[in-house]
């Protein structure tokens, strides 16, 4: 399984159509969003092309194809322009790999689910880049695609073999195997 990752899109349809344009192209499986999706957030600027009638239009144009957690951004009204579910987090098999995948809001690497060493905690909502062990578990982070703290652009590919973080133009910025 190959698994594309990227996080808070906050409503930018611009960012969102490079996300769709990367998955296309990757002959990944499945894209995993890690939460917010629509609202850019009270603290936030608004991101570039702000629409987000036109991020789900995208999105539910892939819906199959779609995993998405719920952000602390997301509400139940959002799931009234969505054609899928928002998940407070899940957990995949990827390989022999358990992979988590949460908003950040909650767990993160400074306060980490019930893991063990090995395990994968993937994870947004901090809007910067991250690609670390913490007490033996794999930390990953794509920061946000459409409002990054660190003025990275980036998504995540993962799978069996292990996991690399992206910028927008497909340079590798962290490699971490499995």
């Amino acid at each position: 399984m190959k698994v594309m990752i990227v996080s808070d899109l906050h409503g930018s349809a611009y960012y969102t159509r490079k996300a769709l344009e990367i998955f296309q192209t990757s002959s990944s499986d499945l894209l995993a969003i890690l939460g917010d999706v629509y609202n850019h957030g009270p603290r936030n600027p608004l991101p570039q092309e702000y629409a987000p009638m036109e991020v789900a239009r995208l999105l539910n144009s892939i819906k199959d194809k779609l995993l998405v957690v719920k952000g602390n951004c997301d509400s139940e009204v959002d799931s009234m322009i969505s054609e899928f579910h928002f998940v407070e987090s899940a957990a995949l098999m990827v390989g022999s790999n358990k992979v988590y995948l949460t908003h950040g809001h909650v767990f993160n690497k400074d306060h980490l689910p019930a893991l063990s060493q090995g395990d994968t905690l993937v994870y947004g909502h901090f809007h910067q880049v991250t690609c670390e062990d913490v007490s033996g578990v794999h930390i990953l982070n794509p920061g946000s695609i459409s409002l990054p703290k660190d003025g990275l652009r980036a998504y995540i590919m993962l799978d069996e073999k292990g996991a690399s973080i992206f910028d927008l133009d497909g340079k590798e910025l962290y490699r971490l195997d499995f």
